[in-house]
């Protein structure tokens, strides 16, 4: 994996916001409404081409596809495993996100207004709101259950996505490229109990997604794992909120499983992504970078991307201080806030990269945005033209930094 050893590098977390044309194919497709698959694969195609350009134009140096062809950063893998079957659950006129029970304790009339409009906020004029909270009510509300031994089966869809993203990087200048991938940490039904434990489960699926890891790795490409920890305090709807010990216990029996789906892929080509959740609410139950770090550094990555710019743990780069980053590992912290339409100030985003750099040494660190800025096609955190601006931002920012830090 390139480090930063000229200048700060740049990157993002992997999803940028759709245009509307694939957003309207999304739409339609999880809504169970005629749609053209010819159409929708030729959209994906062009648009990744565009994305990348864009990527490009702005000046980041680690580029993703946008991950254009996803409905969701972990949704998709339903299309991409058997045995997985998506069946629509029931949830209230309100869509909103139901795991978050402690803040919607906590603030509940804040979470009440939050929940009834951040999927449609910034969802393109062009798009009529009713289609999309039908959707959200009907099938973009399914879940997946476990109807039979879990295994691979989209290696058509992958090399789509793989060939995509080729095509488009070829001419440009980038240091090098990712590919965003679900981790196997899944929160599936498995009424049939296809599987004994959750453990067993955790391993197949797996056993599954290591195939995944293989093809990006072999085809030229960082692979980064998409979030996963128990202990980011996340509890499924009707449960009660899990302890602190079976956080943990849970957060390490998910990381002995991603050790297992990347064995044999060198660490080296892989990052790991952990967020604390994407959304603008007020993180209040946000559980420290201190108390998890340990779990985070087991996973076998060469780099670790975290949030830094949310203002609930934009002082965590003081941890680092007595957290010693290993050897050969990079960090990659968000700079840049993905979940504000504020653009932040170059000077701003050198001034994170330098406090990074004070603590875990400047060839180890490069610079990135907390989150992805769409993790779903209807969980667009700002406007397109300030995901842009953003971007620039982060890039100026950086090169900033790095004429300080190299003279």
């Amino acid at each position: 994996m390139k480090r930063s050893s000229e200048r700060i590098l740049t990157t993002h977390v992997g999803s940028l916001v759709r245009p509307p044309e694939i957003l309207e194919s999304i739409l339609a497709k999880v809504s169970h409404r005629p749609f053209d698959e010819s159409a929708f694969q030729e959209q994906v195609h062009q648009g990744v081409r565009e994305v990348v350009r864009k990527q490009a134009e702005v000046g980041i140096d680690i580029p993703s596809d946008g991950e254009y062809s996803k409905p969701s950063f972990a949704g998709y893998v339903t299309e991409r495993l058997a045995g997985l079957e998506s069946r629509p659950v029931e949830r209230p006129s309100t869509p909103g996100p139901m795991n978050y029970p402690l803040l919607n304790e906590e603030f509940p009339d804040f979470m009440a207004q939050y929940n009834s409009m951040y999927r449609t906020m910034w969802m393109p004029p062009s798009i009529p709101r009713d289609l999309v909270d039908a959707a959200i009510r009907s099938g973009g509300t399914e879940r997946a259950n476990v109807v039979g031994p879990i295994s691979y089966k989209g290696q058509a869809l992958l090399r789509r996505d793989l060939d995509n993203f080729r095509n488009a990087l070829d001419g440009l200048q980038f240091e090098e490229a990712f590919v965003p991938s679900a981790t196997p940490s899944r929160n599936d039904a498995d009424p049939s109990q296809i599987y004994s434990s959750e453990q067993e489960y955790l391993y197949a699926v797996a056993d599954a997604m290591h195939d995944e890891y293989r093809a990006i790795v072999d085809a030229g490409f960082v692979v980064q794992l998409d979030l996963g920890l128990p202990a980011r305090n996340q509890v499924l709807p009707g449960k009660p909120a899990p302890t602190w010990d079976e956080l943990r216990r849970a957060s390490e029996m998910q990381v002995e499983a991603y050790n297992h789906a990347l064995r044999g892929i060198p660490e080296d080509r892989v990052r790991y992504h952990l967020c604390w959740g994407s959304m603008n609410t007020p993180h209040t139950t946000d559980i420290p970078l201190k108390d998890i770090v340990d779990l985070i550094l087991k996973i076998n990555a060469q780099a670790y991307s975290i949030e830094a710019a949310n203002p609930r743990h934009e002082h965590e780069w003081m941890v680092w201080k007595d957290v010693k980053l290993p050897e050969g590992k990079i960090l990659i912290p968000g700079i840049i806030s993905h979940q504000t339409n504020v653009v932040e100030h170059p000077e701003l985003v050198a001034w994170r990269i330098k406090n990074y750099a004070s603590v875990v040494g400047k060839e180890n660190v490069i610079a990135s945005t907390d989150c992805g800025f769409s993790q779903g096609w209807n969980m667009i955190r700002v406007h397109a033209e300030v995901q842009w601006a953003k971007l620039r931002a982060l890039v100026e920012g950086a090169a900033l930094a790095s004429k300080e830090l190299w003279r």
